[in-house]
């Protein structure tokens, strides 16, 4: 007979609940917060300070212990040099619950776990990640596009002189404003 669970069971295997766990860790370590089950998260928390404490040691049994729970290397990575160092002089208590209500499908209650330090570079990757459209468009609009611009004819020469043939650009350029003036369907 397999030892009974400490806790919440979630209706799958040990195995299961090892590899879920761990895949939780990953991402509150990867984000700094998570949105899950209130009893997910309860689970969760002995096991994510028990990384932190791992961290904090920073020698190579600890990192591959770490790396038993937390399948991602660059996860890890992180967890070593910047989170461990950062709770050294916290003598526990990294993580905090915070209940937030009931799901709306299935009523399940929900909470936020989160590191109680903030992570700042996780909050810059993540604003970087959503501005990529608007450093597009800044491209588009600034004076490098210009220079591209004035690029291309050297280049075009540049094939003429070694083929000995000259190139046709002109008859490209109609060409693709034939396809973009046929409407898409």
């Amino acid at each position: 007979m397999p030892t009974p669970t400490k806790g919440s069971r979630f209706g799958g295997g040990p195995a299961h609940e090892r590899l879920m766990l761990g895949n939780l860790a990953t991402a509150l370590f990867e984000h700094g917060r998570i949105t899950t089950t209130h009893a997910k998260a309860k689970r969760l928390r002995p096991l994510a300070e028990r990384m932190v404490t791992f961290a904090k040691r920073g020698d190579i049994s600890a990192r591959r212990r770490v790396l038993t729970v937390v399948k991602d290397k660059g996860v890890v990575h992180t967890l070593f040099t910047e989170i461990g160092p950062s709770y050294a002089g916290r003598q526990g208590g990294y993580t905090r619950i915070i209940k937030i209500g009931n799901r709306k499908g299935d009523n399940a209650p929900m909470a936020i776990i989160e590191m109680v330090e903030p992570m700042a570079e996780a909050v810059v990757a993540e604003a970087t990640g959503a501005t990529k459209r608007a450093v597009k468009e800044l491209a588009a609009k600034s004076e490098d596009t210009t220079v591209i611009e004035e690029i291309t004819p050297v280049t075009e020469e540049v094939l003429e002189e070694e083929t000995g043939e000259p190139v046709n650009t002109e008859g490209e350029e109609e060409v693709a404003a034939g396809e973009e003036a046929e409407p898409k369907e």
